[in-house]
């Protein structure tokens, strides 16, 4: 009996050192505030002006995730020596307005992967933000977060679903099955590389099956840091596979985006920055595409954005300008103004108010970080609507 407590006693020991190699963190991150939004021109009809058609109207609710999602994390590393590390990070939504998960209840949605860090750099797989998305988030001074969200503009909308999936993914945030590269620096230069060939997205859910013909995704992004200055050029590509449903994709054949972007931030902390982004999608037939039905077989769109933000105290208050214009769909343009207030430096109230003007062929909408651009006021909205959005919160992070 003495002998298996000494047993259990070293064994404990062992595990004790073991373990004290290997760091952990939780952190997380909980929102919650007030949504609000009106549409001006009207909802309810997708052609304005026809009887029983749109009317103005307003929403308003208490959410969750409105200036950044709800999140627990685990991230750790382990010091294999020689300068040899493994990295790890799992991370996943949370609604805390209904417990419920987001990223449609995966567990870990927002992020998770595995991989090793050195000299050489870092390498992992699994599931990841876009090299584009990761930029972006620098560039837009809301952070595509609240009402002043980049990607309120930038997206199409969608006068049906299946429009609204090939809108996302000309902003791509998300890449599953995917691997990665991040450089070390030189010099303030550095190279992230992506890759995925079985990407799961909203036109094509990954598959296993023999010769399936599955999404494929390249990424590589080359950024340079300096004193203030953070500037990048980043290409992302899909190359599509087989559609999820015949009769609701559309033939994707392919999308390419071209984005550049630079912020400076000065010693006092005003922080100026401004982003292009060229994006096209390829079609394999002539398909009735928008809601004027005009045959397309390619769809670009020219993006920008300009963001201001300048700390007074505790005090942060920003503004974006954004605009957006595609062949067939229109053009969208979005003014933002917002402020956070640090209780602390982990919490915050924060606000924000937007206007987004679509003309005639745009369905784009005032989102937030909890809801898409496609949430409007009443049950629908139509193409040239105006709309106004509003929220006000509280978040904390641990």
């Amino acid at each position: 009996m003495q002998k298996k407590l000494i047993a259990l006693a070293v064994a404990g020991l062992a595990s004790t050192a073991a373990f004290a190699q290997t760091n952990v963190t939780i952190y997380g991150l909980v929102d919650y505030g007030y949504s609000y939004r009106f549409d001006g021109r009207g909802v309810g009809s997708i052609l304005p002006g026809v009887p029983g058609g749109p009317t103005p109207g307003s929403a308003s609710k208490l959410d969750s995730g409105i200036d950044a999602g709800s999140r627990l994390g685990f991230k750790g590393t382990e010091d294999l020596g020689n300068g040899l590390k493994a990295v790890f990070l799992l991370e996943g939504g949370f609604t805390n307005d209904d417990g419920y998960s987001a990223q449609s209840s995966r567990t870990y949605g927002r992020q998770a992967y595995v991989g090793l860090s050195g000299n050489f750099g870092t390498a992992v797989g699994g599931r990841l933000y876009t090299p584009y998305y990761t930029f972006m988030l620098q560039m837009d001074p809301f952070a595509n977060g609240t009402v002043g969200a980049y990607s309120n503009a930038w997206r199409l909308g969608a006068s049906t679903p299946t429009i609204g999936a090939v809108g996302g993914l000309m902003d791509p945030q998300r890449v599953d099955n995917a691997v990665a590269y991040i450089s070390p620096s030189f010099g303030g230069f550095q190279v992230t590389a992506a890759y995925s060939n079985n990407a799961d997205n909203a036109l094509q859910t990954e598959s296993t099956s023999n010769n399936a013909q599955n999404n494929t995704v390249y990424a590589i992004f080359a950024g340079y840091t300096a004193g203030g200055l953070t500037a990048g050029l980043n290409y992302h590509a899909i190359q599509a596979g087989t559609p999820l449903s015949s009769s609701l994709a559309l033939p994707l054949s392919d999308i390419q985006n071209v984005t550049a972007g630079a912020a400076y931030q000065f010693g006092n902390g005003l922080k100026l920055s401004g982003a292009y982004t060229w994006s096209q999608a390829s079609f394999n037939d002539n398909r009735p595409f928008n809601i004027t039905n005009l045959p397309i077989q390619e769809l670009t769109m020219n993006n920008f954005l300009l963001g201001v933000s300048m700390p007074f105290g505790k005090w942060l208050p920003k503004a974006s300008y954004i605009y957006s214009d595609g062949d067939q769909v229109g053009n969208s343009q979005q003014i933002a103004i917002g402020v956070d207030y640090n209780l602390s430096k982990r919490t915050k109230i924060y606000s924000a108010y937007s206007y987004l003007d679509n003309d005639n062929s745009r369905f784009a909408g005032v989102g937030d970080g909890s809801n898409s651009g496609a949430y409007a006021a009443g049950n629908g909205y139509s193409a040239g609507v105006w709309q106004q959005g509003f929220n006000l919160g509280v978040q904390h992070k641990f």
